[in-house]
């Protein structure tokens, strides 16, 4: 009994440090890799690594390091909320997190998307989950992926192909008579469909990068105002940016927390309202019993 509580604890350990160890690591190696510079950059995720291959060369940059580190993390903290989670019995204080979690993603896929899409959760989850990680990321100083219009346009993508995939369930001939339908429209509808992804790349990405230019604009130039006013102060006292102490605290609190929060939150609404939106359910379910009944009278 003793044995089986010691190795409980022992694999606790182990996923805490999932969660942990990759914010450490993303620490580490924005301040061994960081070049020292004066006044206000802003630059993009750097290059890490770069492989040759015949059509174009294999780049690894900041952004995606850190998507994987927050991945990791991601992981290790659920790993720790289902970690002896139990049907019956006393129930945990992280297995009530875990429920409310997994009732909270169910909840929100059945209101906006229908009982049809109730699998729908965990993919929904998982983008919130991400999304929001990756832009908070930035209070511990790493860069944050979703400042990277590659990261968000590759989930984009993805949504827009789970788009297509459901917008195809009653087959193309279907879904092109919805691209020509009124037949003057079709070219704005085509456009319509391809806009998709890039409005909600270009939605997330900007704002979550805009609110980094503004927080190190106003932290730098608070900087420069405090030596103007206070530099006549003695000694060290002239160096210390009294006026940087505060507001871009709470700037960082608007814009990497509830910015970034709420930017995940409407990236999954919008996810969710694209995909069940573009579903043909009533078609879809007429033509599921119609086949139906055909089967039903050949036998």
């Amino acid at each position: 009994m003793l044995k089986n509580k010691v190795l409980f604890k022992v694999v606790d350990i182990f996923y805490l440090a999932l969660i942990i160890v990759p914010f450490i690591l993303g620490m580490a190696l924005n301040v061994v890799t960081k070049p020292l510079a004066d006044g206000i950059e802003i630059t993009g995720a750097r290059i890490f690594w770069q492989i040759d291959f015949p059509v174009q060369p294999l780049v690894i940059t900041e952004s995606q390091v850190n998507s994987w580190l927050v991945v990791i993390a991601i992981t290790g903290l659920c790993l720790f909320l289902t970690h002896g989670i139990k049907a019956a019995g006393k129930i945990t204080v992280r297995q009530h997190i875990a429920e409310f979690i997994v009732e909270k993603a169910k909840n929100l896929v059945v209101t906006n998307m229908g009982e049809y899409f109730e699998g729908f959760a965990p993919f929904i989850a998982a983008v919130l989950g991400l999304s929001a990680f990756s832009s908070l990321s930035s209070l511990t100083g790493m860069f944050p992926p979703t400042s990277d219009i590659n990261v968000v346009s590759g989930w984009a993508i993805v949504v827009f192909i789970l788009i297509t995939y459901y917008k195809l369930k009653c087959g193309p001939v279907h879904y092109v008579k919805t691209l020509c339908s009124p037949v003057l429209l079709t070219p704005l509808n085509v456009i319509s469909e391809v806009a998709t992804p890039v409005s909600m790349a270009f939605r997330h990405y900007g704002n979550v990068l805009s609110g980094l230019v503004i927080s190190i604009l106003v932290s730098t130039g608070l900087s420069g105002l405090s030596k103007t006013l206070l530099g006549w102060l003695p000694g060290i006292l002239g160096e210390i940016p009294f006026l940087q102490i505060g507001l871009p605290a709470v700037l960082s609190v608007y814009f990497d927390l509830f910015s970034g929060c709420l930017q995940a939150f409407i990236f999954a609404m919008l996810t969710m309202l694209y995909v069940s939106g573009g579903f043909p359910a009533e078609e879809y379910f007429k033509r599921k019993n119609k086949k139906k009944q055909k089967s039903i009278g050949g036998n």
